[in-house]
């Protein structure tokens, strides 16, 4: 594939755009489109903007916002200049904020007016800060009155893009750190998977501080040239409701998402029209078998990826698969290769990695243009991940017969009970289909005699009571004995990034 320097150059790809097709819109939000020619007037005056206020090649922009349009200008007009951006978990608090501020020294914080006074409280003295969201705001005041300004054209396809902060399932975010290269063949791949055209309109109510709503769904539509719906909040009945009047062609989520989606398809007045609507598509966390066939009685496809913000997406199923390989996060991504490699090679160096066979389990690896460049200003972490030309994910699972990878949970998961490894995934996807589970979650706990056995902390539906016994003989009749739980606990709700992924260390 021979690609044009501009298309790497994340800075120039709404300019392509707004000369090929100005008048083709290209966000729409709560009722306001801007079409790619104003787009690009926007993102070239706020690159003169950011060069303003003393932002210069390298240095961080961030970005602490719900959804709106300024949150992507400003990640274009960022890459426009060669600095960074770095979005914000928009949920956390201020003493959240601070340490990651302190840790990457932006120049600039952007932050809307919700965010007023989180930004005041967490912003570091070397950080100045700047409004955007209303038409007043002091961001627009300064776009009428700077002129666009044109891409830096001191690039270099390895130049970095976006600062990152991993959701931290582990509790201890660090900054991936994401080149302009990563983000273009993340962006071709999602176009070959999506099957992205610029007649697309994709929903996006993921938050855009998050990769799935930037990396996946956001960027990839506008690279082709299509049309992003965004939302500032993710609402069941607003999403069903813009499908239906907005043509939405396809949209993606989480699955703690896809269960309040099916919830408001199943209330009695709901009567949407979702047949334009070509799939589904969910990521961030594996996905039950369940409700895949839930949406499929709908005439919904609900397809499944696989990845994570050091690399996005890795692997896919194809709607042809969603059913008949439900369960699946499909097979690898074009632009990536991905091995399943045993666990007693993989904290060797990497060429003494052996690759596992079908149905055993090890560590997930990559490598390939979708790659991170590194964890910001920790190498240490970073020679732990970046093994020679691959990417350790932390990962397990194993492939079946057909080369289809299915998850097995994380490596920092897996505990040891009477000498076998256990596997919390795989359990706990066994515990999901007992029609009393809401939600599990399992971790590893001392035991005198086995070493470690499994702890469950359930969420149960509609109140039902807990009986662990009933639990384990569920259990006991679908899995080996060792894998089995030992104790089980009532939780009304688990401790969730804003992905999806149980956090198993806040579980108390």
């Amino acid at each position: 594939m021979s690609l044009h320097r501009d298309e790497f150059h994340v800075g120039t790809w709404i300019e392509r755009h707004a000369r090929e097709r100005p008048l083709h819109p290209a966000i729409v939000q709560a009722g306001r489109t801007l079409d790619y020619a104003t787009l690009h007037d926007r993102v070239a005056r706020c690159a003169g903007l950011l060069l303003d206020r003393g932002v210069t090649r390298g240095e961080r922009v961030a970005l602490l916002s719900n959804n709106c349009n300024a949150f992507l200008e400003f990640v274009f007009a960022a890459a426009r200049i060669g600095a960074i951006a770095l979005p914000l978990n928009a949920r956390l608090t201020a003493r959240e904020i601070h340490p990651l501020l302190l840790d990457s020294r932006p120049r600039l914080l952007v932050h809307d007016s919700e965010h007023l006074e989180v930004a005041r409280e967490a912003a570091p003295e070397f950080t100045s800060r700047l409004a955007v969201g209303d038409s007043d705001s002091e961001y627009e005041q300064q776009l009428a009155r700077l002129a666009p300004v044109p891409a830096n054209e001191e690039f270099d396809p390895e130049d970095p893009m976006i600062l990152m902060y991993t959701s931290g399932t582990t509790g201890t975010p660090k900054g991936a750190l994401l080149p302009h290269r990563k983000t273009l063949y993340n962006s071709l791949n999602a176009q070959i998977f999506f099957d992205l055209n610029p007649d697309d309109r994709v929903l996006v109510a993921l938050p855009l501080f998050h990769s799935f709503g930037l990396l996946i769904l956001s960027l990839p539509t506008l690279f082709a040239g299509g049309t992003v719906f965004l939302h500032s909040r993710f609402e069941p009945h607003e999403v069903w409701t813009s499908v239906e009047n907005d043509g939405i062609d396809f949209f993606g989520g989480v699955p703690v998402m896809f269960r309040s989606l099916l919830e408001a398809l199943e209330t009695p007045e709901s009567h949407y029209e979702l047949g334009g609507l070509r799939f589904l598509f969910s990521a961030g966390s594996a996905i039950s078998v369940e409700l895949i066939h839930q949406f499929q009685r709908y005439g919904l496809v609900l397809k499944q990826g696989f990845g994570q913000t050091e690399t996005s997406i890795l692997c896919c199923l194809d709607a042809k698969d969603a059913v008949e390989k439900a369960g699946s996060v499909g097979r690898p991504v074009r632009h990536a290769q991905v091995r399943v490699v045993r666990l007693d090679s993989v904290e060797g160096p990497s060429e003494e990695w052996s690759d596992t066979g079908a149905g055993e389990t090890g560590e997930i690896v990559v490598r390939g243009p979708i790659t991170m460049l590194g964890y910001w200003e920790r190498p240490q972490e970073t020679s732990q991940t970046l093994v020679g030309e691959w990417l350790r994910t932390g990962d397990l699972g194993h492939w079946d017969e057909e080369g289809f990878l299915t998850l097995a949970g994380r490596s920092t998961d897996m505990y040891i009970s009477g000498g076998e490894n256990v596997y919390p995934a795989e359990v706990e996807n066994v515990l999901m289909e007992h029609p009393d589970l809401a939600e599990v979650a399992i971790r590893g706990i001392p035991d005198p005699n086995w070493g470690e056995v499994g702890k469950a902390y359930v969420v149960m539906k509609d109140d039902a009571p807990l009986d662990a016994e009933a639990l384990m003989t569920w259990a006991r009749e679908r899995l080996a004995p060792f894998k089995i739980p030992r104790h089980f606990i009532v939780r009304d709700q688990l401790p969730r990034t804003v992905t999806g992924k149980i956090q198993k260390h806040r579980i108390e």
